[in-house]
């Protein structure tokens, strides 16, 4: 069952098409959501995502566009958690404490390159995620991110050197 077909039956009512439609996204919500932000955050975002979807499913008119739009209500809810964190570590900063950096091991692998995305700045990390690890279109990340497609090549463009450049200094050579 496609998709469009399980979004329409949601939109009738039906809960088990609902159920369908959070058995086949949960994850790659909840990995998209992950790699842009820590591990204990991660499930409350996600929680919020599915709390959003649930809520706007009803108003969603182009039934064949979910993944652009879960994927949009899915930054959106990353955003929101960002900003709120930038906010209070402002705050704390401003009140004299000093943010300790977790020490980066000099080994290339799984967790090398996950640190090297977290080291990107966030526009770039979420193009990544959103082209290579959620498997997006261009033109899906461009409506995602709001953004022309053009916009969309410039930052995988300069991602690709940003941990390019990453991975180098740590030793690592392609």
């Amino acid at each position: 069952m496609t998709d469009e077909l399980l979004v329409v039956r949601s939109q009738l009512g039906e809960r088990a098409a609902l159920a369908e439609l959070v058995a086949r996204w949960r994850v790659p919500v909840w990995t998209y959501v992950r790699r842009m932000l820590d591990a204990e955050r991660a499930d409350d975002v996600s929680q919020e995502v599915w709390l959003a979807v649930v809520r706007g499913l009803p108003r969603l008119r182009e039934p064949a566009r979910f993944a652009p739009w879960l994927f949009t209500i899915a930054r959106r809810s990353v955003a929101d958690r960002l900003r709120s964190q930038y906010a209070w570590e402002g705050e704390e900063l401003a009140a004299g404490d000093v943010v300790a950096g977790d020490p980066v091991e000099a080994m290339v692998d799984r967790a090398e390159l996950i640190s090297a995305l977290s080291g990107l700045p966030v526009l770039e990390r979420e193009i990544l995620v959103l082209f290579y690890l959620e498997d997006l279109s261009v033109e899906d990340c461009a409506q995602i991110c709001q953004v022309p497609a053009g916009t969309v090549k410039s930052r995988l463009n300069r991602a690709r050197r940003l941990l390019r450049e990453h991975l180098e200094e740590r030793g690592y050579r392609p």
